[in-house]
């Protein structure tokens, strides 16, 4: 059990932890992706790859980000104990829609100005009076429409996430259970925002590439795998924290048996939504719908198939059946990132068939765009997190976590 003292002396230790020994990565990462993603996007012949590997590598990160965001939301919905050590490491990641709305201009002007021959968004140069499946889309699937409700997902985003951390930040100065409630009203307010706003997200940049193709789980599809892969990248980052300093003294090993349950919960329910999205599909049988898995059919792309199906469910599924191998960093850092490997996987099964339908092809310059993305994104969340306290200070709920006795009537003073 951490002691008082302990967290309290972490608590105005200073967080150069979260970067110690790695500081140099991210911006080795930001400067060797972004050399070939601009290459990538001056070459002619390599601007139609460029812009889908940006939009492969976009997609992937906001992931994180909306699955930071419903982290924290979840902790307020549920006015849950075990996730207040690791609740400003969610909120810093959900805090990153500026760097993610500049990342979208690219995608923007693409949707604004590239001829069909290099669009990726293959319906903004259709005939909608020719075009049946646009037709019928047409409300939401027209170019203004599109750019607008892009602009307002960023801005809910943006705002949402800056209130949760700002009611955060403010409960640290003050303690004041008003901050509590106001977080707590935002997460029920939220996660309707939430759900709206990363469907709308889904459908626009990802499942508009192929326009014609109708799936009503398909924001649920995008929801399962982004929150899969968040939670796997906080139990490294957390991991990260607890042996370098700043979450030592309240990162109890519950903790992380806790993240490893949830990363087992996403497993199961990743399988699920994909198979019952498939198996409505294929059952119903109607070509507006199995088009867009028999193209996945095609080449190389059946074994990514292979891969999503026994890599992404199975292998993760029988590694966290057993208790122990939720808390054996051993186990759960190579499987966090097979988690990345596999969620990269699954977005390019939905998102470059459109590019490369013959096949799988791991281009260069997607790799280029993720670590562009990756090293900017790891350098503000670091410059975030080192700015403040690297864990809530005055949240009612900490010293029930840590396995402290406040005795009624006084405050937790001294776990802050």
């Amino acid at each position: 059990m951490a002691s008082s003292a302990a967290v309290a002396s972490a608590a105005h230790a200073p967080s150069a932890g979260a970067s110690s020994g790695l500081a140099r990565l991210p911006f080795l990462l930001a400067a060797i992706g972004g050399v070939g993603a601009l290459i990538g996007m001056m070459v002619p012949g390599l601007q139609k790859q460029f812009a889908f590997s940006w939009l492969l590598g976009f997609m992937f990160y906001l992931s994180i980000m909306l699955g930071g965001l419903f982290l924290v939301i979840l902790h307020h919905l549920f006015d849950a104990q075990w996730s207040v050590p690791i609740r400003r490491i969610n909120e810093h990641l959900a805090c990153s829609a500026p760097i993610m709305a500049v990342f979208f201009l690219p995608i923007l002007l693409n949707a604004l100005l590239a001829g069909p021959e290099k669009a990726l968004f293959a319906w903004m140069h259709s005939d909608v009076s020719h075009d049946h499946a646009l037709y019928a889309k047409k409300a939401l699937f027209n170019k203004p429409t599109w750019v607008v409700v892009s602009l307002i997902l960023f801005a809910l985003w943006h705002w949402l996430t800056n209130a949760f951390r700002n009611a955060s930040l403010e409960q640290d100065r003050t303690g004041s259970a008003a901050c509590t409630h106001r977080m707590r009203f935002l997460a029920a307010l939220g996660i309707f925002i939430f759900g709206f706003s990363l469907t709308l997200g889904a459908i626009l940049w990802m499942k508009s590439l192929q326009w014609q193709w109708f799936s009503t789980m398909y924001g649920v599809y995008y929801f399962a795998g982004s929150v899969w892969l968040t939670v796997g990248t906080v139990y490294v980052i957390t991991m990260h924290l607890a042996k370098n300093g700043p979450l030592t003294p309240v990162a109890q090993p519950v903790i992380f048996h806790d993240i490893g349950k949830l990363f087992f919960a996403f497993t199961v329910f990743y399988a699920y939504i994909a198979f019952s999205q498939y198996f409505l599909i294929w059952n119903a049988n109607i070509p507006e719908e199995t088009f867009w898995y028999i193209l996945r059919e095609k080449g190389s792309w059946w074994s990514i198939g292979m891969l999503m199906i026994f890599g992404h469910f199975f292998l993760p599924f029988l590694l966290l059946l057993r208790i122990d191998t939720k808390m054996s960093f051993t186990v759960m850092l190579p499987l966090a990132i097979w988690a990345w490997v596999m969620h990269f996987c699954d977005l390019s099964f939905n998102i470059m068939p459109v590019m490369h339908p013959n096949g799988f092809v791991l281009h260069w310059l997607d790799l280029a765009c993720m670590a562009f993305m990756g090293g900017v994104l790891a350098t503000w969340f670091i410059r975030n997190f080192n700015a403040h306290p690297p864990f809530p200070q005055k949240d009612p709920r900490m010293a029930e976590c840590l396995g402290i006795h406040v005795p009624a009537g006084k405050s937790q003073g001294g776990v802050h």
